[in-house]
């Protein structure tokens, strides 16, 4: 294999690929990533059994051929390269790379041992990578980290038509946005539970100037691939039952209150200051205010008091400070709008655009209050 390419262009595809690689694959191969050098073109691609990641890129490519390195290294190699041209060139069992000055020699990999890739599904719909990005910062807010329960540490994508709605939960608060798409039917309805971990790296990484194509087959029902801008990944889907969470929302809330949602959160992240780790956030509700506080009375307290426009009787809860700020940042509206049934029922968050506009359901935020002392 010969290959001439951009060293930039070069170091941003093995970077991509090469982020599916585990820091500690369960066997050595697996370390590896696969360069593929045929018709112009160098295509990259990396595997653990779980999840994939394939990419290609323009190349001179003199002599073709593939071959498999250790894909850390080249890319700690690639991202060093001192010149705005990389030659690639293999000879016996080591592959040769040429930057400028620099030269770096690395053996080489045995190829025939690397597992196949797993074949692509096919397109299930599309959606503008913006949507895409913007719904998953917001799903995976309440994203569980416990690794015990797998089914938690998923966002469940549900898809009815052009309706796709992606819901994470840790069992103390739940997250939930909804878009519209580009269905390849119209009628298709399923279910998908996948990894929050790498519906988050994959939207990092989003060329928000072309779609989000979703690749799955209903009939293999274990394999989605997500492609943008000639970048590939797919995963295995996250095999249990996601919790029936849907029935938590609230048919009617009776106390509601508006407020400028930066307001609010630089007043929680102040009052917030004198909480101990793990303590609640008090807010009380009333005549049109609402008083944030913190603290014990023989230590340090803080005490803030926002003006809010609300319906309902006064209302004091209370809530972890942290799920408080999670939830919050991730509205995208400048105004919140929060919704209460009673001081130990689960409260909801929504964004909305205007002071008196209705809200917002694209965004729900529901948050179990903590219990306090009077």
């Amino acid at each position: 294999m010969k290959v001439e390419i951009n060293s930039a262009a070069l170091s941003d595809a093995v970077a991509w690929t090469t982020r599916v690689i585990p820091a500690r694959p369960a066997t050595p191969i697996l370390a590896g990533i696969r360069l593929e050098a045929t018709d112009g073109t160098l295509k990259l691609s990396a595997f653990d059994y779980e999840t994939s990641a394939r990419h290609h890129i323009e190349a001179g490519i003199d002599e073709p051929g593939s071959v498999l390195v250790q894909g850390k290294l080249l890319a700690d190699i690639t991202k060093s390269l001192p010149s705005e041209k990389t030659y690639m060139a293999t000879e016996g069992s080591k592959i040769t790379i040429t930057s400028g000055k620099s030269t770096f020699t690395m053996q080489l990999m045995p190829d025939n041992e690397y597992p196949a890739l797993p074949e692509l599904p096919g397109q299930l719909g599309q959606v503008d990578a913006q949507t895409f990005s913007q719904a998953i910062s917001q799903a995976i807010v309440a994203v569980s980290r416990e690794e015990n329960r797998p089914v938690l540490t998923g966002i469940k994508t549900q898809i009815t038509g052009d309706k796709v709605v992606m819901t994470s939960t840790d069992r103390f608060r739940l997250s939930q946005a909804s878009f519209t798409w580009t269905p390849q039917s119209a009628d298709i309805e399923t279910t998908l539970l996948m990894r929050g971990s790498l519906l988050r790296d994959i939207s990092r990484s989003l060329d928000e100037h072309q779609n989000v194509v979703v690749d799955f087959n209903q009939d293999n029902p274990k394999i989605v691939g997500i492609e943008n801008a000639g970048r590939v990944s797919t995963c295995q889907l996250i095999d249990g039952e996601f919790p029936a969470v849907d029935r938590l929302f609230s048919d009617e809330y009776p106390i509601q209150a508006v407020v400028g949602k930066q307001a609010l959160l630089d007043a929680i992240k102040r009052v917030a200051l004198v909480a101990e780790r793990s303590a609640p956030i008090r807010m009380v509700f009333s005549s049109n205010e609402i008083t944030l506080s913190a603290g014990a009375a023989d230590e340090a307290q803080a005490h803030e008091v926002l003006e809010i426009d609300m319906d309902g009787e006064d209302i004091t809860v209370a809530f972890n400070p942290t799920y408080l700020i999670e939830g919050l940042s991730a509205i995208s509206e400048p105004f919140v709008r929060i919704k209460m049934t009673s001081a130990v029922k689960a409260v909801e968050f929504n964004g909305q655009q205007e002071a008196d506009s209705d809200e917002s359901m694209t965004y729900r935020y529901l948050l179990v209050p903590m219990r306090f002392n009077v």
